[in-house]
């Protein structure tokens, strides 16, 4: 029952998401996934394949629906960062309920940034959970807004091109949650090695300049 009202759950949300997607076009894309950003119940996971789909159709641009995603990603963890910013951890604890973020989802968020740092920032972009709230412990713990922004747009770029590009593979069994699934674990590990391959390049440059 509990698996059976989930799948509607999440059939509804897909619904929705693929409307306004089809609908309003890119700017949806973006919009979608500020929501998630923002920590919203929103999954990227549908919005970005299902725009890679309309990729694969003609309808839209590769380039675009990646910078929209980008975009999109970036104003929503500068909400969650204002909220952190502003009103700190005794805020996003009494009002987190409302959108659905627990103390174990802020903890891990929190463990992961205090244990990370800066980078934490660019690489939680690409797994799950932790990227739909390390704005949060970000914004708490008053990182540079600016450097803030610049990491945050370094991960969401990648994370937006793998999940597209995962759309335009799937073609039009991109709604095919399982198949999906069954590529997600090389998609995340490719991710990862993408990211790090990215970061060992800023540290090299940035230890040059030196």
């Amino acid at each position: 029952m509990i698996v059976e009202a989930l799948e509607s759950i999440l059939g509804a949300i897909a619904s929705y998401i693929v409307g306004g997607i089809s609908f309003f076009g890119y700017w949806a894309v973006g919009f979608f996934m500020a929501l998630e950003s923002a920590c919203l119940p929103v999954p990227s996971e549908i919005i970005m394949p299902f725009a890679g789909y309309l990729v694969w159709t003609g309808k839209f641009s590769f380039w675009l629906v990646v910078i929209w995603g980008t975009i999109g990603n970036l104003v929503g963890s500068v909400l969650a960062y204002a909220a952190g910013y502003y009103g700190g951890r005794p805020f996003i604890e009494k009002y987190g309920k409302y959108i659905f973020l627990s103390s174990r989802d802020l903890a891990v968020a929190d463990k992961w940034f205090v244990k990370y740092g800066s980078s934490s920032i660019f690489f939680s972009r690409l797994l799950p959970v932790i990227r739909t709230f390390i704005s949060l412990p970000a914004g708490i713990a008053r990182m540079p807004f600016g450097k803030f922004c610049f990491y945050t747009a370094a991960g969401s770029l990648p994370f937006s091109m793998l999940l597209t590009w995962a759309g335009i593979e799937l073609g039009q069994n991109w709604a095919d949650i399982k198949v999906y699934l069954r590529g997600l674990d090389w998609l995340i590990i490719i991710s990862v090695i993408a990211a790090g391959c990215i970061w060992i390049f800023f540290k090299i440059k940035n230890k040059n300049k030196i």
